[in-house]
């Protein structure tokens, strides 16, 4: 079940509210059908995780990275969770390949139902897993840190015509290669994963509404 939160966080990121407004507890309630409290929530959960930004005695606005910081923070991004598939690989067990078996299998069952929000759920359960699976409390604290700073736009980026597809191929190689104790094409494949380039930059670009941003 999407969440207010989520909601709203689609409804910025598809264009809804134009950039830098300001917005209102009560127009989203009336909106979304539910109370205030819910949606004061989610908008101080928006606010830490940096789409929105709370400016003293005027409110809660809407955040716009430019196209470069958010190129910054998914490289980053793609690195941190290289480290995390190379150590996984070192330090993985038994219990833990059955866990990530597990967690694949609810992704493919989230591809073949062909629903966005249930694959990202599964998707995010997933990566979640592989950084505690690192064995360093401290990188998976940092990766997870960044991981929601990035949520709205990797849920966006599934939406992306046959995206979900490729990203289930992505981690069918990323898991069998942490299986495998690869540490190197561990690294490689997570790294891949996540990196925002070439076609796949510039799609996630093209859907979002603040695309001309410098």
């Amino acid at each position: 079940m999407t969440t207010i939160r989520e909601q709203i966080e689609q409804a910025i990121l598809l264009g809804d509210f134009g950039t830098d407004t300001r917005l209102d507890e009560q127009q989203l309630a009336t909106r979304f059908a539910v109370s205030r409290t819910p949606v004061r929530e989610a908008l101080k959960q928006l606010v830490a995780s940096g789409l929105l930004e709370h400016k003293p005695n005027r409110g809660v606005f809407i955040r716009t990275p430019s196209v470069q910081e958010l190129l910054e923070m998914f490289e980053v991004m793609a690195e941190l969770e290289s480290f995390c598939g190379r150590l996984a690989a070192r330090r993985v067990n038994e219990q833990d390949m059955e866990t990530l078996q597990q967690l694949s299998d609810a992704c493919e069952i989230a591809l073949a139902s062909g629903d966005h929000d249930r694959y990202y759920h599964a998707n995010e359960k997933l990566h979640l897993a592989l950084y505690e699976l690192s064995g360093n409390r401290y990188l998976a604290k940092q990766a997870d840190t960044l991981h929601k700073r990035l949520q709205p736009y990797r849920r966006l980026q599934l939406r992306v015509p046959y995206r979900m597809r490729q990203s289930m191929s992505e981690h069918r190689k990323i898991v069998e290669a942490i299986c495998a104790g690869d540490s190197e094409a561990a690294a490689d494949a997570m790294r891949a994963h996540v990196a925002i380039q070439g076609e796949k930059f510039n799609d996630l670009i093209a859907d979002l509404p603040f695309s001309n941003a410098v």
